[in-house]
Parts: C-alpha cells; sequence; structure tokens
C-alpha cells in the first residue's frame, strides 16, 4: 500500500469546508488537479452512498471514476472509497483551530507498485485539489 498525506490550512471554519464538500455543485468545481472539470451523474453523499463522475482532462480525455462514501460526519470528517481503478481509500479531516481549520488528506492506494510509480503526479494533483478547494472557499 502506498500512503499520501497532504494538510491546508484554510480560514474558514470547519462547516464552510464540509459545505463545499457536500454540495455536488460546489465539489465539481474544485475536485481534481488544475485544468481538469467534472460530471457528476450520480452523488448519494451520505454513508454507503454511490458517487460516479467522469473527470475531464485538459487534454481532452475523460476519466471515469466510481466511489463509496463510507463515513461521514459533518464538519470533521469524510471517508471514501474508491471503487474503480485505482483503488484508495481517503480519508478528509477537519479540524478546527485559530487560524480557521486544519485539513488533513490521507489517500492510501491498495496497489502499492502504482502508487509509488505515479507519487510524483499524485503529490502534485493533490496539492492542486487542495488549492482549488481554497479558492473555492474564497
Amino acid at each position: 500500500m502506498s500512503t499520501f498525506r497532504h494538510t491546508k490550512q484554510l480560514p474558514v471554519n470547519p462547516a464552510q469546508v464540509f459545505a463545499a464538500m457536500e454540495d455536488p455543485a460546489r465539489l465539481a468545481r474544485w475536485w481534481g488537479p488544475d485544468g481538469f472539470t467534472n460530471t457528476f451523474e450520480n452523488f448519494e453523499f451520505k454513508p454507503g452512498g454511490q458517487w460516479r463522475y467522469v473527470m475531464h482532462g485538459p487534454e481532452g480525455k475523460d476519466y471515469p471514476n466510481h466511489s463509496e462514501f463510507v463515513e461521514i460526519v459533518p464538519a470533521h470528517r469524510v471517508r471514501i472509497k474508491h471503487i474503480s481503478l485505482p483503488r484508495y481509500d481517503l480519508t478528509i479531516t477537519l479540524e478546527p483551530n485559530a487560524e480557521g481549520t486544519l485539513l488533513t488528506w490521507v489517500g492510501i492506494f491498495e496497489n502499492e507498485t502504482f502508487g509509488e510509480k505515479m507519487r510524483g503526479f499524485l503529490e502534485t494533483a493533490n496539492e492542486q485539489n487542495l488549492n482549488r478547494l481554497a479558492a473555492e472557499l474564497s
């Protein structure tokens, strides 16, 4: 397994960050690396709910995705299991602090070879993703 961990300090409270995650229109605006857009086919934001979407890459390629929401604790934690390849588990935790919210993003890829081979791209993509979230919140 390959683990990726990122943190981002956000200048808003956890409820405001969570609102940008639970609203599919807002989530579609920031989810993914720079240049990507999303089309959500199914978004059931509840434990056991399905999330099917297509990420449209800047080069014109489409990337179908299928995930399941494993755990949702409002304004605190969201756990997602990415069912389509590459398989991974993602936990996003929101911790209040004096500056707003510390978001922690931990992704664990099932296929260690894939994760390590793609580490450079994935780390950059995750940082871009969190920067897009910060922009959505501003």
